[in-house]
């Protein structure tokens, strides 16, 4: 594996212990994860489970529509495909990249395997799989009472906590998109947060100057997810 890339840099894999972890690590294949990758779709058989590093996978919900909306989204804290040992083999979400890097795949078999031992494993991705109930809870709560300004600066902060940059490479659209709201909401908004100089925004790019500026904006929706997180799995140890 390169030494530029590490499995490690996943917090779920790091925190194994070394028994699980060198059972684990052999099976583990590093993969690009180009944005707009579709590694799931709605109802389908989930072959791999990934472990994202440098990558964001959005988790959306489809409509009969055509529509969508972001219900969850998975980077180098967590795991892609808890309905595998939640007691299913297919998925009720599409998973996308919603930020490129990359992730670590590993077959569903070998992952089933070490979870059905009931021991270590088993009880971290239970802890896991709670946090991530409680980010698709807070969205759901979010996308309902809080304005589109607030539900961006809580989804530019959820992403700044999972990439090593304050620079993000998106489109106004595709927030829009992930947010299940109008381009013309996070136009409005973007540009307001920029006025105030909390970002810059150029063609496909935001960047965040003033990271204090928007934990001042954002509705308390981040902070639930972000200190849920902390409290199942800051107590883990990082290898």
């Amino acid at each position: 594996m390169s030494s530029v890339h590490n499995p490690n840099q996943n917090h779920l894999l790091a925190a194994l212990l070394d028994a699980e972890y060198d059972r684990l690590s052999a099976h583990l294949e590093l993969i690009p994860m180009l944005l707009g990758d579709v590694l799931y779709e709605s109802g389908g058989k989930l072959q791999h489970v990934y472990f994202p590093t440098t990558s964001i996978v959005s988790l959306h919900y489809l409509l009969e529509n055509g529509g969508s909306s972001e219900i969850a989204g998975v980077g180098n804290e967590g795991v892609l495909g808890i309905s595998l040992f939640m007691g299913g083999d297919t998925t009720p979400s599409r998973a996308v990249v919603q930020t490129s890097g990359h992730a670590y795949r590993l077959k569903s078999h070998i992952l089933m395997d070490e979870f059905n031992r009931a021991g270590p494993v088993l009880r971290l991705l239970l802890r896991y799989t709670q946090a991530l109930i409680t980010q698709m809870s807070q969205t759901s709560v979010c996308n309902r009472h809080h304005s589109v300004e607030q539900q961006l600066c809580r989804w530019l902060l959820l992403t700044l906590d999972r990439v090593p940059s304050n620079e993000l490479t998106i489109t106004q659209e595709l927030i829009a998109n992930t947010l299940g709201v109008r381009r013309e909401g996070i136009t409005e908004a973007a540009g307001k947060l920029q006025q105030e100089g909390f970002i810059s925004n150029r063609r496909g790019h935001i960047t965040v100057v003033n990271r204090g500026g928007l934990e001042h904006k954002v509705c308390e929706c981040y902070e639930v997810v972000k200190k849920e997180f902390a409290r199942l799995l800051s107590d883990v140890r990082q290898r």
